[in-house]
């Protein structure tokens, strides 16, 4: 059995697999398997695929029976995954050569990891470093505090991260999705504030091992001179939303947890807001409402930050991170 299993959901992206099929048979740690998740594109990219699936019996293909999006599309990979540990790689981005290995480093100490978390390059006309994480141990409650003590920054993205194959089709299957629910907006955030409930024991390295490439333009991330995709992305945004206030409801007596929750649902309502403003309001007096909406929100969302400073304030917990 492989000990990690590369999920990659893939659409439309001949240009870069390539490119993410090799950073994954290469990878210094090799016993892992490679599940090429084909959501129905109209390129080549699942022609490429199946070339290197010829060479590296590592490799495998499901295909789905229609375009899934990117939440539901990663579970079909999930399904099929052989390994106790998962993680995802966006076919347009591209991963370390030493990513699998570093991580298996950490589990070989301790194989009770719930979840691993490593930093990113994002990959556009200059190669940046996106800093968040440094190598440390935590339970839940100090990663809690640990998150605290990073806002007003998050790094919600579930690419740079390994997590569990047995919670994460426990929390998958918690999300409750009717047949039309396709989301590829905000769906790392709806699924890891999720997962966070399970997670016990959380691993981090202060290593860089993800590519992110910021230069594709279809990436539902980075795509913005589409109207139709503009209006989907808000109502991806909506019902993450909405998912995310049920889940805050039920987790009300939880102080910590329930503050985590409650300042990422702001988090995406400013993101909401900013894309109406930007590409979908006409008129001036629309744009006015919409930053004064912006502006409450945000004015809330701080008291919530504040409130969670004054957390790591009162139980003195050491700034060490």
């Amino acid at each position: 059995m492989s000990q990690i299993s590369i999920i990659l959901p893939t659409y439309n992206v001949e240009k870069y697999i390539a490119k993410a099929l090799d950073s994954c048979i290469n990878q210094t740690f090799k016993d892992i398997e490679i599940i090429v998740v084909d959501d129905c594109g109209s390129d080549k990219s699942i022609d490429i695929a199946k070339e290197y699936a010829s060479k590296d019996k590592r490799v495998k293909i499901i295909h789905n029976k229609e375009n899934l999006k990117l939440l539901k599309a990663r579970y079909e990979g999930v399904k099929v995954a052989n390994s106790p540990y998962i993680m995802f790689l966006d076919p347009d981005d591209y991963l370390e050569l030493n990513a699998c290995e570093e991580c298996m480093k950490i589990l070989d100490k301790n194989n009770d990891v719930d979840l691993i978390c490593f930093n990113y390059y994002e990959c556009g006309e200059n190669i940046n470093k996106y800093l968040f994480y440094i190598t440390d141990d935590y339970s839940q409650n100090e990663f809690y505090y640990f998150l605290f003590y990073k806002y007003p920054l998050f790094s919600w993205n579930i690419f740079n991260k390994i997590l569990k194959r047995e919670l994460y089709i426990q929390t998958f299957e918690l999300l409750q999705l009717n047949t039309n629910d396709k989301i590829t907006m905000a769906e790392d955030f709806l699924f890891n504030l999720y997962y966070m409930q399970y997670i016990k024991n959380i691993s981090t390295t202060e290593k860089y091992l993800y590519n992110y490439n910021t230069l594709n333009i279809n990436s539902s991330t980075r795509e913005k001179s589409d109207k139709t995709k503009i209006i989907s992305y808000v109502r991806d945004l909506e019902f993450v939303i909405k998912k995310m206030h049920s889940l805050s409801l039920l987790n009300n007596s939880k102080k910590d947890y329930f503050l985590i929750l409650n300042i990422t649902i702001y988090n995406l309502y400013i993101h909401q807001f900013d894309l109406i403003y930007r590409y979908l309001s006409k008129s001036i007096i629309e744009k006015i409402i919409i930053k004064f909406k912006r502006k409450y929100i945000k004015i809330k969302r701080n008291k919530l930050i504040k409130q969670a400073k004054n957390i790591l304030k009162n139980k003195n917990v050491p700034h060490s991170f």
